[in-house]
C-alpha cells in the first residue's frame, strides 16, 4: 500500500524594517548582487527537494512586488504570500494560518539568511524524528559568555555560564506542523512573544533537538555583514552569478 508523504512547507517572515542594517530600505528588499536579499533566501529554499511550498510573509505593500520577483526569478514553490505583522511572531502566525491541515512539517527561516545550503536544510528535515517536536541548528560559541545586568554605574557580571552547554541558534528551524501551530496558539492566548520559534515549542512543553549548525549560514544584520556577504558571493560561485554552486 502506498502511503502519501505529508507535505513540507517553508515559512519566511520578511516584514521587518532592519534598522540595524542602515540601508534605508526594508532589510529583505535590500539589493545584494542586483537582487533583493529575500530573493536569495527564497532561492536557497527552492533548491531543497523535500520542500513542497514556500510562504513568505511581507508587508502588504510588498506583496505584489514579491509575487513578481518570484515569477521573474523562476521560484515555482511560491504560490501564496502572507501579510506581515507588527512583530516577527505575528508574521509567522499569519503564514501558519495559510499552511494546509495535511502538512506534516513546517520550516521557519530568517529572510536575512540567504546562504543556507540545500544539503544542510535536508539534514535538518531528516533529523526531525520522535520524540522531538522540533529541530534547530546551533553553533558552539567560541568566546566565553557572561550573563550581565545593568546599574547606574554600568553593566556588571552576574555569572559565567558553562560554554559547553550553550549554542548560538540559527534557522531554518524545523517543526512538526501540529506542534508549532499549537505552540503559536498557546503563545497568542498567553501573550507570550519571542524572536525564536523554538522557544514557543519549549514554552508549550515540547521537545527540541539541537543539531550542528553551519558557520556559513550567516544572518545579515549590520553593514559589516553585507561586506561579508558580498565576499561570500565572489568566493562561493564557480562561474558568473546564476551559474555557480551556491546552495
Amino acid at each position: 500500500m502506498n502511503v502519501q508523504r505529508q507535505s513540507i512547507i517553508a515559512l519566511v517572515p520578511a516584514a521587518g524594517s532592519g534598522t540595524r542594517l542602515m540601508a534605508g530600505v526594508d532589510k529583505a528588499f535590500f539589493e545584494l548582487e542586483g537582487k533583493p536579499l529575500l530573493f536569495w533566501t527564497l532561492r536557497a529554499l527552492e533548491r531543497v527537494p523535500e520542500i513542497d511550498e514556500i510562504i513568505p510573509a511581507v508587508k502588504a505593500e510588498r506583496i505584489a512586488q514579491t509575487l513578481d520577483m518570484a515569477r521573474l526569478g523562476g521560484l515555482k514553490k511560491i504560490r501564496r504570500i502572507a501579510r506581515g505583522g507588527k512583530e516577527r511572531q505575528d508574521s509567522v502566525s499569519n503564514a501558519l494560518a495559510l499552511v494546509p491541515a495535511q502538512a506534516g512539517i513546517v520550516l521557519i527561516h530568517d529572510a536575512a539568511r540567504p546562504f543556507a545550503a540545500a544539503a544542510f536544510i535536508s539534514r535538518l528535515i531528516a533529523a526531525l524524528e520522535p520524540p522531538f517536536d522540533g529541530v534547530i541548528p546551533g553553533i558552539m560559541p567560541r568566546d566565553t559568555i557572561k550573563e550581565v545586568a545593568s546599574s547606574d554605574n554600568g553593566q556588571f557580571v552576574l555569572s559565567t555560564p558553562d560554554r559547553s552547554r550553550l549554542v548560538a541558534v540559527q534557522t531554518p528551524q524545523v517543526f512538526r506542523c501540529q506542534a508549532i501551530k499549537a505552540a503559536y496558539e498557546l503563545a497568542s492566548k498567553e501573550g507570550f512573544y519571542s524572536t525564536d520559534d523554538s522557544a514557543l515549542i519549549e514554552a508549550a512543553g515540547g521537545k527540541v533537538r539541537v543539531v550542528p549548525g553551519e558557520p556559513g549560514n550567516i544572518k545579515l544584520t549590520t553593514p559589516e555583514d553585507i561586506v561579508t556577504a558580498k565576499e561570500f558571493f565572489r568566493s562561493a560561485w564557480a562561474g558568473p552569478l546564476g551559474t555557480g554552486t551556491l546552495g
